[in-house]
């Protein structure tokens, strides 16, 4: 294989990777402040619908003028798309926080209504079960510094733009849980949220904001997957890659750094399954196998991690205000 065809694959695994940590990282927030997110799938699919719909009629009005309308317009839908997705996974929120619900069914729930709403939003806008096609999505860039460096700087010559932001939240992330008060207290209310509350936290307000944040990021996830990957929305875009982002996490040990990690390496399963057929031993195998890949890898992962693995300890638990 020639170097050409290494870096198109590096570059394509960080294309894959960066929703999938995206929305890795704002499942870390939900769960470390004790609300597992299940509906990170439905959450995805609710911002790959907006940021497809609003980067289709802006790029169609061509606002901000042609030129600077290719950068912007899709930075926009994307920003737009997490804060649609912030306020969709409010549902979840106020079902398992303000109403004790089960949070795994409630997160069921929020995935199952997705699939309808975008759909149904897409068949009265679009007059069909998916939006017009857009011609502007996200484009590479070239990382100043870094593609100087010989060998290093060329996985970096056709950087995917969003692939930057992803790297950024890692870094922030990492510092927020570690080295701020929102962080700590975040976690406390994971972990031991009876003996948070008992220092004057607020676990509500904390689990809010968790499962706010959480939304914000998978809205992020879904839209950038939409304008990177695909060239429209349909209900198969997201296809599964909220459950891939939630098992990232748990592969992650539900650490920034880990989460990173991980994304890379589903990513490079995606990437694989993809090009498998450019490898002329594999060629004879039937597609269909190698579609399997990510998810068959995903199973795999869990099954090793499972044991080792350990999340916030209240992660799921409905907070009990009486409970010692």
């Amino acid at each position: 294989m020639s170097l050409d065809f290494f870096i198109i694959n590096i570059a394509l695994t960080f294309m894959y990777a960066t929703p999938i940590v995206i929305t890795a990282l704002g499942g870390l927030y939900s769960e470390r402040s004790g609300v597992v997110n299940i509906g990170l799938e439905g959450i995805m699919l609710v911002g790959a619908f907006v940021a497809a719909t609003l980067n289709f009629f802006l790029g169609q009005g061509h606002m901000f003028g042609s030129t600077m309308g290719v950068t912007v317009i899709p930075w926009l839908s994307i920003l737009i798309a997490g804060l649609v997705g912030m306020a969709y996974s409010m549902l979840h929120a106020v079902a398992s926080i303000r109403f004790k619900a089960d949070q795994v069914i409630s997160g069921t729930a929020i995935n199952l209504l997705a699939t309808g709403v975008t759909v149904f939003l897409a068949q009265v806008i679009f007059g069909q079960q998916r939006t017009s096609a857009f011609s502007q999505g996200m484009g590479t860039i070239r990382i100043p510094g870094i593609t100087n460096i010989p060998v290093i700087g060329l996985l970096f010559s056709r950087t995917n733009q969003p692939f930057i932001l992803a790297i950024i939240l890692v870094v922030l992330t990492a510092f927020i849980m570690k080295k701020t008060r929102f962080g700590l207290r975040l976690r406390a209310c994971g972990e031991f949220p009876q003996a948070a509350a008992s220092m004057g936290i607020n676990v509500q307000k904390m689990r809010y904001i968790g499962v706010a944040i959480s939304g914000l990021l998978a809205g992020i996830g879904g839209g950038v997957l939409v304008l990177t990957v695909d060239t429209q929305f349909t209900a198969m875009t997201i296809n599964g890659m909220g459950f891939i982002a939630l098992a990232t996490l748990i592969f992650g040990k539900w650490n920034a750094w880990g989460v990173l990690g991980a994304g890379l390496f589903f990513g490079l399963a995606n990437v694989f399954a993809r090009s498998s057929g450019q490898f002329e031993a594999l060629r004879a195998m039937p597609q269909e196998l190698f579609f399997m890949l990510p998810y068959v890898v995903t199973i795999i992962a869990l099954v090793i991690t499972s044991g080792k693995s350990s999340g916030p300890k209240a992660a799921g638990e409905i907070y009990d205000e009486g409970k010692r």
